[in-house]
């Protein structure tokens, strides 16, 4: 790792590790990023992939909208079909996450 000293930037200051350490604190939190990295997908679809329960994906993708990983790609009020993506502060978590070999 470079020093600061020398003139370079160290990689790790743009990393958000709060994020990073809250997304591998958990499996199904990791699943869900592992996942919405390929794309987007509804919790059912993500929970079939991955032979998790359904609740417990759901729970996971709550909880991870609410740190700003991951958002809902259709209309808010859309009760059926609720598709979510990553957002930029999830992809760059899933990034740290592969990188590091975190996961």
């Amino acid at each position: 790792m470079a020093s600061k000293q020398d003139g370079q930037s160290d990689t790790n200051d743009n990393i958000n590790w709060d994020m990073v350490s809250y997304a591998i604190s958990s499996q199904y939190r990791l699943t869900v990023l592992e996942r919405l990295a390929e794309g987007p997908a509804t919790p059912t679809r993500i929970a079939s992939d991955t032979d998790r329960h359904v609740a417990n994906i759901s729970r996971s993708i709550q909880r991870l909208r609410k740190r700003g990983q991951v958002e809902l790609l259709v209309p808010e009020d859309r009760k059926k079909g609720r598709v979510y993506g990553l957002t930029k502060e999830g992809e760059q978590s899933w990034d740290v996450i592969q990188s590091q070999d975190l996961a």
